[in-house]
């Protein structure tokens, strides 16, 4: 760059061809900035030229500052960069920054024009939090973490003033408290993340009572939206419904947004039917999620009053096809506004009656039809977690009517739905062929399994006519896709320890195979894969496919491929990641996998790579390869591996890891840990949120919120 930047040279060297990087207009050069992480942009760029230093100043780039996931933002980056810049920022987000300390987090109080702040993962005690709000009288958007140790009495008049102020509040909990929600009497937005476990580290019980004596009037007269969401747990059930007991009393009038994200089953208390009746009564929502056992087997739907609604979330609901038509869509009616609906776990959604059905039987196409015509502009369907099984008829397969979403950007949907509803003269025969799968390390080739086009053939293989093929067809603009087998769980739950068992798959699971993961190499724009539990997966030779054709791929998450205990699809995953360069998420899960050198060579060609997680009971890695791995790979931070591997090794490589690259790489998270070891849980709290969400647990994360929730 500085090369190109001579201000000097009438001709720079960065002149090829006529054209130099400087000669664009300052519209298209501020466009290429944006891209450029802000770090970088002010600490580096700017210092090259006059023009560019001009440029990197620009409103439209320190306006806004988003430092989540630039892992190179060491603590001297962020104070040069606050020091530099900080009184422009008014946007800033340090979501998930769990490497800076504490003191260096405190400097974002000199951004004194701050409107918006993220603080989620950062290290703050209830001083520092007091001291940096009383200094930011502009803020209007604020999400924090609230951790063991809080007290709200530490809060200074200056921050109470703040919060006075503060509109929108995200607050993730880790112990029971109000934290700053009774302060801020303005409040338009409020989510609240409960990740409170059940005991301390100590073993002590916690309780809700804690709570007691704590300021416990939240100002809830101006919420528009109100969004919880619990991990698993006994706690955090306990302390929502202490949030949401003022919500019962009254029901704010200009509320459009109630969402309740709860796992497994949350009892429907007097004030919560208070708060639902009253709803039913003075509100018409846009956007609505309830915990299961509050809408089944209700007519609380049949009540609700929407207004051109955008999400909605019926999750493990037991909402039949028949309800969903004359509750939800009211007989057909126009739903166009409706963006993201998700349906996970509605084994029945499809279905006219959910009394009569039995798992293994087709849907109902015409309830499926209904939903395609109303809701035509959906960007983000989710029905995976079920069986939806399509029946033989001319145009209506679940994937052939899918097909008409034309908008859809994100869809998970459940491996056996995909299959064709019975063998067609004119699919890709399953036969022993001799055409040449793709090799990995000078494996040769297999015969007697599954075809699928071949990427390295040269020559053009003709399309298969399965449904699925022609479903992604239709959706060249999907950017979001999961196939995740109706009967999968993950070996590494949440809070519990690991399973040791796993259901088999759908029967119907078994027509699916390397032809279908082919199909998927359709998606150019494709950003986000997950397949879990195709078990007729036999090469894998499809995700070659994938690897070569799916240039935009950043995230991808394969468990339980081929037949349990086997893994051969080892050659044709090596011979994909080589051609994964803007890969940075790699999570795998898979019985009996082992992590050796080859597979670490393999993995070493993805240039862009972030994060590792693998978790394999019975499973093996060789530390030598990790730790060479790790030396090629730089912009790797996180490496979590749950295996067979004895307690020993694994302690050991872990701490090899951290000697290693520590210093260097100062959001570096490595967990090496014992799959079924009985310590899994308390290792498990420690990983940071962000890791712990987003890569290390497995689940579906298609409309798994509103979209633009959080800002």
């Amino acid at each position: 760059m500085a090369d190109m930047c001579n201000d000097d040279d009438t001709h720079p060297a960065g002149m090829a061809g006529g054209a130099h990087l400087l000669g664009f207009s300052d519209e298209i050069l501020l466009h290429i900035l944006s891209h450029v992480p802000s770090t970088d942009l002010i600490l580096n760029v700017r210092c090259t030229c006059r023009k560019l230093a001009a440029l990197c100043l620009d409103k439209s780039l320190v306006h806004t500052v988003l430092l989540q996931k630039d892992y190179q933002a060491n603590e001297d980056k962020v104070k040069q960069l606050v020091k530099e810049i900080g009184r422009d920022i008014q946007h800033l987000s340090l979501a998930g920054c769990y490497w800076l300390s504490g003191s260096t987090v405190e400097h974002v109080a000199r951004c004194r024009s701050l409107v918006k702040v993220n603080l989620s993962g950062c290290h703050l005690t209830s001083l520092r939090l007091s001291k940096m709000l009383s200094a930011l009288q502009h803020l209007r958007s604020l999400a924090i973490d609230v951790s063991p140790g809080f007290d709200a009495s530490q809060l200074s008049g200056e921050c109470k003033a703040t919060l006075s102020r503060v509109r929108e509040l995200k607050q993730t909990l880790f112990t029971p408290s109000y934290g700053v929600v009774p302060c801020c009497t303005s409040l338009e937005k409020l989510l609240l993340y409960f990740e409170i476990l059940d005991r301390t580290r100590e073993g002590a019980i916690l309780s809700g009572q804690l709570m007691v004596g704590q300021s416990n009037v939240p100002h809830y007269q101006n919420l528009r939206v109100f969004y919880a969401r619990l991990a698993p747990g006994y706690i955090n059930q306990e302390v929502v419904r202490l949030y949401l007991a003022v919500l019962s009393d009254r029901t704010p009038e200009n509320l459009h947004a109630f969402l309740i994200s709860v796992p497994g089953s949350f009892a429907e208390s007097g004030a919560t039917k208070n708060l639902l009746d009253s709803m039913a009564r003075n509100v018409a929502l846009d956007a609505l999620q309830l915990p299961k056992s509050w809408l089944n087997g209700s007519s609380l739907l049949q009540h609700m009053k929407f207004n051109n609604p955008f999400y909605f979330s019926f999750s493990r609901c037991t909402l039949s096809g028949g309800h969903l038509i004359q509750r939800v869509i009211n007989g057909g009616k126009d739903l166009r506004s409706l963006a993201s609906l998700n349906l996970s776990g509605c084994v029945h959604c499809l279905s006219p009656d959910s009394l009569l059905r039995k798992a293994e039987d087709d849907i109902d196409s015409t309830i499926l039809e209904t939903l395609v015509v109303s809701c035509c502009n959906l960007r983000h369907l989710n029905l995976s977690a079920a069986h939806h099984h399509s029946s033989e008829g001319l145009g209506r397969h679940l994937c052939q009517l899918l097909a008409r979403l034309r908008h859809l950007r994100s869809l998970s949907l459940p491996v056996c739905s995909v299959a064709d509803s019975a063998p067609r003269a004119d699919r890709v025969p399953a036969q022993p062929v001799m055409h040449a799968v793709p090799r990995g390390f000078g494996k040769k080739v297999r015969i007697g399994v599954q075809s699928c086009p071949n990427p390295f053939s040269g020559q053009t293989v003709p399309q298969p006519s399965s449904v699925f093929w022609s479903l992604l067809k239709n959706l060249p603009f999907l950017e979001h896709l999961e196939l995740i087998g109706s009967n999968f769980s993950s070996a590494m739950p949440r809070n519990e320890p690991a399973i040791r068992n796993s259901l088999p798959p759908c029967n119907r699971a078994q027509n699916v195979g390397d032809s279908e993961v082919a199909a998927i190499g359709q998606l150019a724009f494709l950003r986000h894969l997950t397949l879990a539990q195709l078990p007729s997966v036999l090469t894998g030779s499809g995700l070659v496919s994938i690897g070569l054709q799916c240039q935009q791929l950043q995230s991808l998450s394969l468990a339980n491929l081929g037949m349990m205990g086997k893994v051969v699809y080892m050659p044709a995953l090596s011979d994909m990641l080589k051609h994964c360069k803007r890969l940075k998420d790699l999570r795998l899960e898979q019985p009996y996998f082992s992590a050796n050198a080859q597979f670490f060579q393999a993995l070493s060609q993805c240039p862009s790579l972030q994060r590792l997680c693998l978790v394999s009971r019975s499973g093996t890695l060789q530390p030598d390869a990790v730790l060479a791995f790790m030396a090629r790979c730089l912009h790797v931070v996180v490496c979590h591996m749950f295996t067979g591997e004895s307690l020993a090794t694994c302690k050991s490589l872990q701490q090899s890891l951290l000697r290693s690259f520590q210093a260097e790489r100062p959001a570096l998270n490595v967990v090496i840990f014992p799959l079924l070891h009985e310590g899994l849980t308390d290792v498990i709290r420690d990983v940071p949120m962000v890791h712990l969400d987003e890569i290390t647990l497995f689940k579906s994360r298609v409309a798994e919120e509103p979209p633009n929730l959080w800002w």
